[in-house]
């Protein structure tokens, strides 16, 4: 009689986002240094899926089919025709969720690629990304959570992928309310339509963000962090954002801007103000009630899942 195999647990840490930068809507993305852990494994005994979840965020998060780790399990294992089996995860996040920091987008990737390791098989980098993108409705924090670093991802079948480069001379500093601010109510306030001249604006900047982050050039961040498509849209839902953002641009941000769709805020800057520039955008919109503040690095590199003995 062949030995009994011994059940696995798998497990994966990946990376939270920032997303848009100012002119690369629903295009750029940055993984950066706060994490969501995630385990998994068989639970043929359980009638139903089994999720716990731990971390300051624990209480955002719902725990039934809605829950996008558990829904990204299971489009995963339809796709790799894997076992449907209920599942034991334990999740812990220090992502804060609905800020624009990219808790779903973890969220998924986690559910995805553990779901690889359950079934044994892995998908492409392309079928990650469709379903993630199908999963999220947008492809920005979910590419720069499966791939690490800073990504251009354009939806399509296959979607397609540019990776970029981050000067190491850069840090993120992040500030974000105690109010919550969901990503359908911010796209909620997006016009239908923009000016011409708004449009090409953006166009413009575009460039200019993507080789100020390469090369870490101050002039070029400056002009090209400017955003007419969604941030003046945005901005008046988050309460004290507009004064945080000037203040961090008074303290010498080189970038100041919305991170997401918010309620969190994104100032590039350099390694010697990041805890200053954090501390003042905080301190504008603790004015509103309470606020936090973290200075982050770009989370470099695929997450990489590990099995060990359940």
């Amino acid at each position: 009689m062949p030995p009994r195999a011994h059940p696995v647990r798998h497990a994966v840490s990946v990376a939270g986002s920032t997303s848009n930068l100012g002119p690369g809507f629903d295009l750029a993305g940055l993984a950066l240094s706060m994490s969501l852990h995630a385990e998994i494994e068989p639970a043929p005994e359980a009638a139903r899926d089994l999720l716990e979840v731990s971390g300051d965020a624990a209480p955002d998060w719902p725990l039934g089919p809605e829950n996008l780790f558990l829904r990204a399990v299971h489009a995963a294992l339809d796709e790799l025709q894997g076992p449907r089996a209920p599942i034991r995860a334990r999740i812990h996040s220090d992502i804060p969720v609905a800020r624009g920091l990219g808790s779903s987008g973890a969220a998924i990737a986690a559910g995805l690629l553990l779901a690889e390791a359950l079934a044994g098989r892995r998908l492409s980098l392309e079928r990650r990304l469709r379903l993630g993108i199908d999963l999220e409705g947008h492809p920005d924090n979910v590419a720069a959570a499966l791939c690490g670093g800073l990504t251009l991802c354009l939806p399509g079948d296959p979607p397609l992928l540019v990776r970029h480069d981050v000067h190491p001379s850069l840090a993120f500093a992040v500030a974000w309310p105690e109010a919550k601010l969901a990503t359908p109510v911010a796209r909620a306030a997006l016009p239908a339509t923009v000016a011409f001249a708004d449009a090409v604006e953006n166009a413009r900047r575009l460039p200019l963000l993507l080789e100020g982050l390469r090369s870490g050039r101050p002039e070029l961040l400056r002009a090209g962090g400017e955003d007419r498509l969604h941030v003046r849209y945005r901005l008046p839902l988050i309460r004290g954002g507009a004064e945080a953002l000037a203040a961090a641009r008074h303290q010498g941000a080189l970038l100041a801007t919305i991170s997401g769709a918010g309620s969190a805020l994104l100032a590039i800057t350099t390694h010697a103000q990041a805890d200053a520039i954090a501390e003042v955008m905080r301190l504008e919109l603790a004015r509103h009630g309470g606020a936090h503040a973290r200075v982050l690095m770009p989370a470099l590199g695929e997450p990489q899942v590990v099995g060990r003995p359940a």
